[in-house]
């Protein structure tokens, strides 16, 4: 494992520039980002760290304006790079996280930034568009490449519709008693309320889980655990 790199000092002590820290756990990358990075007279590698141990010790010792944070920092765990994220953000907020990675899911692009990360893009995306992300996450505004904001667009919406697809309790009474083959008026004498408001909520439940039927609301229902 490689020993962390770390400049003396508070990175935004100098003027004008934007100090990062580079954390990867391939030494190779590392020096190749800190060789284009550095050509800009703006940007200074001020740290490296290969690992979380490394990545919390090297930002807390320079204090850096932006972190670029590879998620995959060891084969043989993928969720160490966002509880990292996280670390990093609790203890330092004032720090702009920039997921830096080869991985692109919908699902964890939005889990980094709930977990603090200020942007994401792939390692793909070409010199420019990196140091207009980083400079971007530095004052504070977001930066996704095209693929990262596609799928965080995406990401959302499953989230929104999962959200939509919960039932409330008294619809979840309803269903119960829709899988016993209860009519709207049975449904309504047995949980004591009128058959248009039984209606109503039986409509409710074949719309959130996006069925036309009785009959397929209960088989959907039980597929997925609601009874």
């Amino acid at each position: 494992m490689s020993v962390p790199t770390i400049a003396p000092g508070r990175a935004r002590d100098a003027a004008g520039t934007i100090g990062v820290v580079l954390v990867d756990d391939h030494a190779m990358v590392r020096q190749g980002l800190r060789s284009v990075l550095e050509r800009e007279a703006d940007l200074r590698i001020v740290g490296e760290a290969s690992s979380s141990p490394q990545a919390l010790a090297v930002v807390a010792s320079t204090r850096p304006d932006v972190v670029l944070l590879d998620l995959r920092l060891s084969p043989s765990s993928d969720n160490e790079g966002i509880d990292l994220c996280a670390r990093l953000h609790e203890a330092h907020p004032e720090v702009a996280l920039l997921v830096l990675t080869t991985v692109i899911d919908d699902q964890l692009v939005l889990e980094a930034i709930h977990r603090g990360a200020r942007g994401y893009v792939v390692k793909e995306v070409d010199t420019s568009e990196l140091v207009r992300a980083i400079r971007a996450v530095n004052r504070g505004e977001s930066a996704f490449d095209s693929r990262s904001a596609a799928a965080m667009v995406r990401g959302i919406n499953s989230e929104s519709a999962a959200e939509n697809r919960q039932l409330t309790d008294r619809e979840q009474d309803v269903l119960r008693l829709l899988a016993r083959g209860m009519s709207n008026r049975g449904i309504g004498k047995q949980l004591f309320i009128s058959e248009t408001t039984a209606k109503f909520h039986v409509g409710n439940i074949l719309r959130k889980l996006q069925v036309s039927r009785r009959a397929e609301a209960v088989y959907v229902a039980s597929k997925e655990g609601f009874i």
